[in-house]
């Protein structure tokens, strides 16, 4: 279903990338307040869902990139995977572990798995979403 509209053609091309990075504010944010890769994969989605509007699914599919039940899979094979390291450490499935990344003197950055797990929650339900999308938008 293409919309054949200068305004929202012009829209979408300051929108896309707006909706975009609010997606990676959203997820990061998500362990300390509400947010995360949930709602995440379905703001990036959104992001799609308007460019498709405003062009088709055919040109939104090239923007993502990659084929969306693609991103399911790989999206539940991270989430999977994000527990087992407490496995290999005694702990219960899915136990979140935290360690840290750091260059001395530049940065150090806490890592855990349940950053690891959100990364699986939003490319899988960003690839669901967009698979119901795209579909619903290809049947005429």
């Amino acid at each position: 279903m293409k919309i054949d509209s200068l305004i929202l053609r012009t829209m979408v091309r300051y929108l896309f990338p707006l909706l975009l990075l609010f997606s990676v504010f959203i997820f990061l944010r998500g362990h300390n307040e509400p947010g995360g890769g949930f709602i995440a994969g379905l703001v990036a989605s959104a992001a799609y869902a308007l460019y498709s509007i405003a062009s088709n699914s055919i040109e939104a599919r090239q923007v993502l990139g990659v084929d969306t039940r693609l991103l399911i899979g790989i999206g539940l094979l991270i989430a999977l995977c994000s527990g087992l390291p407490a496995i290999f450490a005694g702990e219960s499935f899915l136990t979140g572990l935290w360690g840290y990344l750091s260059i001395p003197g530049v940065f150090k950055i806490e890592i855990g798995t349940p950053v690891l797990f959100d990364i699986g929650v939003f490319l899988a339900v960003m690839g669901v979403t967009l698979t119901i999308i795209f579909a619903l938008e290809e049947v005429e």
